[in-house]
């Protein structure tokens, strides 16, 4: 919360509103986890909860990075497709040009913050709005997704130890969720510990207020999206490692994924509040919610229905909640 530019009441029933927010969140992953366990006999099995917590881990690494520009008053609707575009750089590097599978990772990491630039630069200097700034660069990360990779999946067979990046176990949990909960830690460090953190809120509470300050809107800006890209490369090394392969058709659709988990967790859309904990929260209720409805056999046309219906009370809270501060 950026303490030097609001009250202090306004800071406490900031506070006391997201501490309401993500207990709401916590309470409703605990009954919809225990639901689901009293539904279906197959639900909380060991097998079926790592499955869950496998599958958070990439929405998870993208909701932390879109978590930063929500809170800016931002959206960023290409993180899908770069993510895609990060594991499709990953492959090229590694399997096309034969590198070291660490280079390949950094290559794939820069690939993400590279188009998160393009995105933050085209919101910020050109004052395009983020919404038509980041459309353009989904678009613009699909077709590049496409004529990289020659519209084929990049496989990494001969990259055995690739794999083990997301899928290799310790105390039987794959290493991707260990890699999802150290990035989420570090970034909760960014925002609340940081300089970084504070210009995040500062921007989303009230951008005037902040350039009065002193603060340089525009470079911050552009720092901010392209952490969030750095988060979406990352998101796409932890796929392709899971997937064994860089699918290049693989990505859209990941973006409503991640900006629900952040809305669920508790950001508001409106900017200048939201927490790391409550996208974590966020993500896996998503991942409860998915797999849940999926063994319940519930249509896939219906489960997507009642999703969207989820992330529009997230939203209706979200505006409640701003009504009520």
């Amino acid at each position: 919360m950026n303490t030097e530019l609001i009250t202090g009441n306004q800071k406490n029933l900031f506070i006391k509103s997201e501490s309401k927010q993500k207990l709401l969140a916590f309470a409703s992953l605990i009954v919809m986890f225990i639901i689901f366990s009293l539904a279906s006999s197959n639900f909380a099995t060991f097998s079926n909860v790592v499955g869950i917590l496998v599958s958070t881990a990439v929405t998870g690494v993208l909701a932390t990075g879109v978590t930063f520009i929500i809170i800016t008053g931002g959206i960023d609707l290409s993180v899908g497709t770069v993510m895609t575009f990060g594991s499709v750089m990953t492959g090229v590097f590694i399997t096309f040009w034969g590198l070291p599978i660490y280079m390949g990772i950094l290559g794939g990491l820069a690939a993400g913050a590279l188009a998160g630039l393009v995105s933050g630069t085209l919101v910020a200097k050109l004052k395009i709005p983020p919404f038509i700034a980041t459309l353009g660069m989904m678009m613009v990360a699909e077709g590049l997704n496409l004529v990289i990779s020659g519209t084929k999946p990049i496989y990494f067979i001969q990259r055995p130890a690739f794999r083990k990046i997301a899928m290799g176990t310790v105390l039987g949990i794959p290493l991707s969720v260990y890699i999802f909960l150290g990035a989420a830690f570090i970034a909760s460090l960014i925002l609340d510990r940081t300089v970084f953190g504070r210009y995040t809120y500062a921007l989303g509470s009230n951008e005037e207020a902040a350039r009065l300050s002193g603060i340089n809107v525009d470079r911050w800006k552009m720092a901010i999206y392209t952490l969030g890209g750095f988060f979406s490369g990352l998101a796409g090394v932890l796929m392709a490692s899971r997937l064994n392969s860089a699918q290049p058709a693989l990505g859209s659709g990941y973006e409503l994924e991640a900006i629900a988990a952040v809305v669920i967790g508790g950001t508001s859309l409106s900017g200048g509040q939201g927490t790391i904990l409550g996208t974590i929260i966020g993500a896996f209720i998503m991942s409860v919610l998915t797999n849940g409805l999926r063994i319940l056999s519930i249509p896939q046309e219906w489960q997507t229905v009642i999703i969207g219906a989820i992330v529009i009370l997230a939203v209706y809270s979200d505006i409640l909640r701003r009504r009520k501060g």
